[in-house]
């Protein structure tokens, strides 16, 4: 399973890496949320998938699954849910001024 997700992240990054160098704004929003659940389902597999009970006092199990990493991509799905809205009010907000959302015209005139 490990392999599997590892792979997944490979072709994240890769589609992530590709799209933030492309010269249209739009794009490279996209390009950090791909970017972002790559690093979530990395800190997923780097935490282990393993099977076993819910972390809770009143179960008594032989294996329990540890719950840090689970919260760990929680609080960063959070937080890169807030950076992309962010990203796309400040693009629409460009594009409003500016009419265009390629790199290229962003440039002021000298």
């Amino acid at each position: 399973m490990e392999l599997i997700m590892i792979v997944v992240i490979g072709c994240l990054f890769t589609a992530a890496t590709y799209l933030l160098l492309s010269k249209s704004l739009l794009r490279i929003i996209i390009g950090t949320g791909l970017l972002s659940h790559g690093a979530h389902l990395l800190l997923l597999t780097m935490g282990g998938l393993k099977v076993g009970a819910p972390p809770l006092l009143g179960e008594k199990a032989a294996r329990y699954v540890d719950p840090l990493p689970q919260a760990l991509i929680l609080t960063a799905i959070v937080i890169s849910f807030g950076v992309t809205a962010f990203f796309l009010v400040l693009a629409y907000r460009s594009y409003q001024e500016i009419g265009t959302d390629h790199i290229e015209g962003m440039k002021g005139d000298e």
